[in-house]
């Protein structure tokens, strides 16, 4: 009988190393790019909080350890973003900066294309404004 072995998207990013590389570079590129200025007002000044939440989503999100939802329970995206007015724009910018760190971690070409199509699903989702 031979062993399976299960490659998840966390896996494949580079787990937990890649995953906080990720995160940092989003945020990082959030608070200086002047392209992302709407969605960076939508954040607290202090961004720790939002990275921590966005490293543990994330994380689970990929296949990894389910850390959002062992701290805050079932993420609820679409519930959690509706205190926000969240329209093309501000998905737009948020992807600016998802896709510009996603640049900065090494991962397979294809799986780049994966991921970020999957992303871009998901910010889509979080729309809740019509223009």
């Amino acid at each position: 009988m031979t062993e399976q072995i299960t490659t998840t998207p966390y896996d494949l990013i580079g787990q937990q190393a890649a995953l906080q590389t990720l995160v940092e570079r989003f945020y990082f590129f959030m608070d200086t790019m002047p392209e992302a200025a709407a969605i960076r007002a939508m954040h607290a000044a202090d961004l720790s909080s939002a990275r921590m939440k966005l490293f543990k989503f994330l994380s689970g999100w990929l296949g990894g350890p389910d850390l959002f939802v062992q701290e805050y329970g079932h993420p609820r995206l679409r519930q959690r973003h509706f205190p926000f007015a969240i329209n093309t724009a501000a998905r737009d910018q948020w992807m600016l900066c998802m896709n510009k760190a996603l640049d900065e971690v090494s991962m397979d070409a294809q799986f780049r294309v994966n991921l970020t199509e999957a992303l871009q699903h998901l910010a889509t989702h979080m729309i809740n404004q019509d223009e």
